[in-house]
């Protein structure tokens, strides 16, 4: 049967999934973790006596893409990956201008300049660690590998692809049993994560797994129950941030606060910059949220003017 591979992640949670699928002419692959330096001595002894025979990227996170090379190298097989995903893979991690570009991003959402300069140096400690795998065959939605069909799912990662079949979902980090997968707004990506993200669930809901195996945590034996679950939190979050705003003008960075606290570490505070301004472009598009600026600053405001005073 399936076989789940736990591979070690220096930051929170600490782990991260990998699942070999079998197969009648072999094993399928689906994510490598992180690339660590030991990572292909530590692959060459989970993959004892089995052949891997195709390898699946399901998207370009550092825990899911980092050992894609290494393991290529070590089996022979192919890497498989959407082909979104594999030019943003290119783009963060392939692109020495990426560390710049984000960092007038975070600027022109509020971020102080030291404190933007902080979170990119907590973004960057992960590029010694991806070795991702140059042109991997590309593949999409619909499309089966070895009997398993691709189900795109947008919202925690643009191009993320999961499979499913026989009533079993490979969710990656669309669907996590107890936590919410970060869903943020990030340079480049789609304009609407949380709307893709919202959409993806309802997807979940009309697929009807029966169970699900994800890249953090243990599988999850009601994926419909569950995804209906992140569809409540994040019509609660939208609220949350909705009654945060004012008839003044604010920042992602400074609404940051109010959604997550003051008490993060610099690494916590690049998601929930990217994760507010998410909600926040959710609630412009629903008529819920006023947007203004440009590159050189964006800010937000609440819909009814004088619905509460700013500060």
């Amino acid at each position: 049967g399936i076989r789940r591979v736990t591979c070690p992640l220096p930051t929170r949670p600490g782990h991260v999934h990998a699942y070999l699928l079998p197969g009648a002419d072999g094993w399928t692959l689906v994510d490598t973790g992180i690339g660590l330096p030991d990572a292909a001595e530590r692959w060459a002894a989970a993959l004892e006596g089995i052949e891997v025979v195709r390898i699946l990227v399901t998207h370009f996170h550092p825990d899911h893409i980092g050992a894609a090379a290494d393991v290529a190298e070590l089996t022979g097989a192919p890497v498989y990956e959407g082909e979104l995903d594999y030019a943003q893979a290119r783009m963060v991690w392939g692109n020495p201008e990426w560390p710049q570009r984000i960092a007038d991003w975070f600027l022109s959402h509020g971020v102080p300049r030291p404190n933007a300069e902080e979170l990119i140096e907590s973004g960057s400690v992960y590029a010694p660690f991806i070795r991702y795998q140059p042109d991997p065959v590309p593949v999409a939605n619909g499309e089966y590998l070895d009997g398993w069909e691709l189900v795109d799912a947008p919202g925690h990662a643009d191009g993320q692809l999961c499979l499913i079949k026989d009533g079993v979902l490979i969710s990656a980090d669309h669907l996590l049993g107890r936590i919410s997968p970060t869903v943020g707004l990030w340079p480049e990506s789609r304009p609407d994560p949380l709307g893709d993200f919202l959409h993806s669930l309802e997807r979940t809901i009309e697929l009807a797994p029966r169970l699900a195996l994800p890249g953090h945590g243990e599988p999850i034996g009601d994926p419909v129950g569950r995804a209906r679950e992140l569809i409540e939190h994040h019509r609660e979050r939208l609220g949350v941030a909705e009654a945060s705003l004012t008839d003044g003008p604010r920042t992602g960075y400074d609404l940051s606060f109010e959604l997550f606290g003051a008490d993060l570490k610099p690494a916590s505070r690049r998601f929930a910059v990217a994760e507010t301004l998410s909600h926040l472009e959710r609630l412009v598009l629903e008529g819920r949220a006023v947007k203004s600026g440009d590159v050189d600053g964006v800010t937000y405001t609440a819909r009814q003017l004088g619905r509460r005073a700013s500060a």
